[in-house]
């Protein structure tokens, strides 16, 4: 039983510490950078002193019901200077034939046409054709906010040291309980993490819907791995070992459709799951190896979070195993104490929800009406994380090494889709 008091412990303990964290980060990020960044933006579209070259890169694979709702939305764009380059990754639907249609009437369009690599080639690939030394990727699916670019090209001029700028995603499919528990998500969790890595220094992941790259940056690290399967996570511990910054842009709003199936978020979290782990087992050794002391504190919160996830299926495990064999049962004081914790949790929670709803309200004016919503996410999204993370990193530990990342599909929740 001493066991399953530490174990009860440290459930509870880790996940409350990290919300405070974010919490505390997120408000500092507000008013250190963000609140000024919000008074820039009520006055228009932020002005800039150049306006260099940038290459936005679109990689699709079967996107023929979203392409060309993307593209031209992309040629709306709120800046003089950028080219669009759509990499079509041997779709098996009419995506090339979308792409081809729109490119004979518009320029500023390159379509490049490859055998289904995966994401990361295909964007390695892309990076060939670009002109310009500021890429900006995005997916397939995906709707860029027309002042987006400005406001991420800003952090390259600032600074020679940035690498990237992931920008902020925003949830479109919001008409299912699925999806409006991922809109509070991206906010309250999503949002608020990467408030507060830009605030402690190093950022665990960009948005691989959403980001920007310095070419020279990306040509620095040798491009995108083809062999992850979570190639915007690899990218991320790639550039950060050599030295690169990343920041976190919320201006640069990108409006996404997310899966509103169990099948589809369950995939969609596996995949995250495992290239998690496949990046920390590839790029852990080099961190150590190369004295990057910055990124420990990215590599022990991700050791405490699969530590975690597997104590909570231990406890689980433990108290079936109890339950359906009569053994010794636990304690009035364990289950006092656990219903407790949980009711603490659960307000840590909603804190940390009240929170992302304070700030996210800017870039959102519906999140409001799924905020609700977001009492279920503990219970839902804290047992899929277990589920995953548990599956995944024996995936990552027992998959070949070199094999190409294929990407498949994704439930896009297309059929609940909601353009409010």
């Amino acid at each position: 039983m001493e066991w399953l008091a530490f174990f009860y412990l440290f459930i509870f303990i880790y996940p409350a510490v990290m919300a405070l964290v974010w919490i505390g980060g997120g408000i500092y990020y507000y008013f250190h950078w963000e609140r000024a960044q919000l008074k820039i933006a009520r006055q228009g579209p932020l002005p800039l002193d150049e306006y260099p070259k940038v290459s936005i890169m679109v990689p699709c694979y079967n996107e023929g019901a979203n392409v060309n709702e993307t593209i031209n939305y992309l040629l709306k764009q709120n800046y003089p200077n950028f080219e669009i380059i759509a990499i079509n990754d041997g779709s098996k639907d009419d995506t090339a034939t979308r792409l081809n249609n729109i490119a004979e009437h518009e320029p500023r369009l390159i379509v490049i046409h490859q055998k289904n690599q995966g994401k990361a080639a295909a964007l390695n690939n892309g990076t060939q054709y670009s002109t310009s030394d500021i890429l900006v990727c995005i997916d397939g699916d995906a709707l860029l906010d027309l002042n987006a670019l400005r406001w991420m090209v800003k952090h390259f001029q600032d600074s020679p040291k940035v690498g990237a700028v992931t920008g902020n995603p925003r949830v479109r499919t919001r008409t299912t309980i699925i999806g409006k528990i991922q809109t509070g998500e991206f906010s309250s969790i999503i949002g608020l993490i990467k408030r507060a890595q830009r605030i402690y220094g190093t950022i665990y992941t960009v948005s691989g819907v959403v980001c920007a790259f310095r070419k020279s940056a990306i040509m620095d690290i040798g491009g995108w791995s083809t062999d992850m399967i979570t190639e915007d996570i690899d990218v991320s511990w790639k550039l950060q070992i050599n030295d690169w910054q990343i920041r976190y842009e919320p201006q640069a709003r990108c409006w996404v459709l997310m899966p509103e199936t169990l099948r589809g978020l369950y995939m969609q979290r596996l995949r995250w799951a495992q290239g998690g782990a496949e990046v920390f087992f590839k790029q852990g050794m080099n961190v150590i190896v190369k004295g990057k002391t910055k990124l420990w504190p990215l590599m022990l919160e991700y050791l405490m979070s699969v530590f975690w996830c597997y104590s909570l299926a231990y406890l689980m495990l433990a108290y079936f195993i109890q339950l359906f064999t009569l053994s010794e049962q636990p304690t009035t004081y364990q289950l006092v104490t656990f219903e407790w914790s949980g009711f603490v949790l659960v307000l840590i929670c909603l804190m940390q929800f009240t929170v992302s709803l304070m700030i996210d309200r800017h870039y959102d004016v519906m999140l409001r009406r799924n905020f609700l919503w977001c009492i279920w996410y503990p219970m839902f999204y804290w047992f899929l994380n277990v589920i995953t993370v548990t599956i995944a990193v024996p995936k990552a530990l027992i998959r070949k090494k070199g094999e190409k990342a294929i990407w498949e599909s994704p439930d896009r929740g297309e059929v609940f889709r909601d353009d409010d």
